[in-house]
């Protein structure tokens, strides 16, 4: 099968399609015929080397932890899905015509492929968020890092469950944060000023997806680190804040993301699409920061 791989640790130009032998799907996973993956922050990291103590890397090794395609293998145990259902999921080496998934829901019919594959580790990542959190209804929402990923899609899950969401990015991304229903502000220096001014009641949860430096001032402009979560920032315990492991409860998540789809409150964003052999370039568009959304690799 074709996948994208790479040999060593290094900058974008590491990845290369090649020919990889296919997986099979072991006891409670699925295997699918990728159509689509996505580009995560942490491919990057890993892909360059920073996150062996995290992720042990055995070369060659395929990118990827997110992706949708046709079910094509059933494991051991599996039940609920059936041979040709189009499925969206977490697992890992996704970036390749076959991949194994082990958590993943149906893909409803409002979604495009590119956005099925854009949903899989942001939607399973602020969902898991928001069990830290705790209910939203009423409540006002600070979201750092709205327009990426992970905060756009939390953005939009926010509004469905009833909160007020101010939303921090580069000024020209406010327009995309109104559009998914966000209060914008602009980030760095003087953000608890800017946020008091739009929220003059204050802030009841914040959530950081940036992983900035900025934890500390959320912390402050809440009032309670229990009241704070991130999925970027390791130096969260020191401040007494959650660091949110993406793959929590990712079955009944990515389920709940799946339905919320269906009914049209999540539409997860991509801002581009690469073929596989231009994987490089994909990688590359991520790590030069600003992604709006989500960045896709066609298989």
């Amino acid at each position: 099968m074709r996948a994208v791989r790479f040999h060593e640790f290094g900058d974008p130009q590491v990845l290369a399609v090649e020919d990889a032998p296919e997986p099979h799907a072991g006891p409670g996973e699925v295997r699918v015929r990728v159509q689509a993956a996505s580009v995560n922050p942490v491919d990057l990291k890993i892909r360059a080397g920073y996150m062996v103590q995290y992720f042990p890397t055995t070369f060659p090794a395929i990118t990827g932890y997110d992706a949708t395609g046709a079910v094509d293998e059933v494991g051991e145990g599996v039940t609920g899905v059936e041979l040709g259902d189009l499925v969206f999921g977490l697992g890992t080496a996704t970036t390749a015509e076959h991949a194994v998934l082990n958590a993943w829901a149906p893909v409803p019919d409002t979604w495009t492929a590119e956005q099925a594959a854009a949903a899989g580790l942001v939607a399973g990542t602020a969902l898991a968020s928001f069990d830290v959190l705790g209910d939203l209804s009423g409540k006002t929402v600070l979201i750092e890092g709205a327009a990426g990923g992970v905060g756009s899609t939390a953005v939009q899950i926010a509004v469905a469950r009833g909160a007020t969401v101010i939303g921090t990015a580069s000024e020209t991304n406010h327009d995309f944060l109104r559009e998914l229903g966000a209060t914008p502000v602009t980030y760095g220096e003087g953000l608890a000023e800017r946020v008091a001014a739009v929220a003059p009641d204050g802030v009841d949860v914040a959530l950081d997806t940036a992983g900035s430096g900025s934890l500390a001032d959320l912390v402050a402009i809440v009032g309670d680190a229990s009241r704070v979560a991130t999925i970027a920032d390791f130096g969260a315990a020191a401040l007494g804040v959650t660091l949110v492991a993406g793959n929590a409860n990712a079955a009944a998540n990515l389920n709940a993301a799946s339905e919320l789809g269906a009914s049209g409150a999540y539409v997860p964003q991509v801002q581009a699409v690469y073929p596989a052999e231009k994987a490089s370039d994909a990688h590359a568009h991520v790590q030069g920061g600003h992604t709006r959304g989500k960045v896709i690799i066609s298989l």
